[in-house]
């Protein structure tokens, strides 16, 4: 997930929306990033409102990031599922929005330097793609609260997912980019962020069971994941699909639609499935240090 238009009162973004750097295409292509980003306000289907971040906002981001960094090294984790609040999502009773994958490089002076793979909306069109970016990247999305939560992975899940993260190719084995915020888990149709690193997770865990998103969806119901159950009324939903071009219901059960219940996956469920399915452990918090 991450933020919407202040604008765009209608549901929960459950997905992210991405900046123009960092991009991991399918076909393998790896893009620089720039460290100081220009956000952008998703507007639905039309192209990003830049505008640049605050200093004061620059300043929060970098501290998360660094707070971020130390009790990652901490942690002795290779790989983490790591989590921000881009938006306020307690009305649906989620405290995170938007879920990557964290993972451990050796930089030049031979410190430890945390990437974050994750999967973007692009300025609120109908699309997505992947991104590589540095912690300081990952906060710098105007989050609703400056918080973080990790879960550090299983040491097995841990090894089977670092050879993935660094690959390209490998990492967008599970990608899909027509995008919707609140896309189904249990459909192909539609894949949003944090559908696509369960997804991955699943083919990363299980090599020898899942090579395409049908079998990862399918491993990912026999190990128990259950999505969330968003409560939409009509009017909401109607609101939102004539609103913005990122969001769509038309993948979900006709008879839970119509009835307000709304399936997709959130990164509080996925935290507990983890640790439920004994893949992971509690997950643990992050505060923004104190100014």
């Amino acid at each position: 997930m991450s933020r919407r238009a202040p604008d765009q009162a209608v549901g929960p973004t459950i997905g992210a929306r991405g900046p123009r750097t960092g991009r991991v295409r399918p076909v393998g292509i790896a893009v620089g990033v720039a460290l100081a980003l220009t956000a952008a306000a998703a507007q639905a289907g039309r192209p990003c409102e830049e505008k640049p971040l605050t200093t004061q906002q620059l300043r929060r981001g970098m501290n998360l990031a660094q707070a971020t960094a130390q009790a990652l090294d901490a942690s002795g984790a290779d790989v983490v599922l790591l989590a921000r609040a881009g938006q306020d999502l307690t009305q649906y009773g989620l405290r995170w929005s938007h879920v990557g994958f964290a993972y451990r490089e050796t930089g030049t002076e031979g410190r430890p330097v945390w990437r974050v793979m994750h999967k973007l909306n692009q300025c609120g069109t109908a699309s997505s793609d992947l991104y590589r970016q540095g912690l300081g990247e990952f906060f710098m999305d105007r989050p609703h609260r400056y918080e973080a939560a990790y879960v550090v992975l299983e040491p097995e899940l841990q090894r089977a997912l670092l050879p993935v993260l660094r690959d390209n190719a490998r990492v967008a084995s599970m990608f899909s980019a027509p995008y919707s915020m609140v896309a189904y888990p249990w459909s192909l149709q539609y894949q949003q962020s944090n559908q696509w690193a369960t997804e991955t997770l699943a083919a990363a865990a299980a090599p020898k069971e899942v090579f395409n998103r049908t079998q990862a969806q399918d491993w990912l119901r026999r190990q128990g994941y259950q999505p969330s159950d968003l409560r939409l009324s009509t009017a909401t939903r109607l609101g939102a699909r004539i609103g913005m071009a990122n969001v769509a219901f038309d993948d979900h059960p006709s008879a839970r639609r119509f009835s307000g219940h709304i399936e997709t996956t959130t990164a509080d469920t996925v935290f507990s499935w983890l640790k439920r399915a004994q893949l992971g452990g509690s997950p643990q918090f992050i505060q923004e240090p104190p100014p």
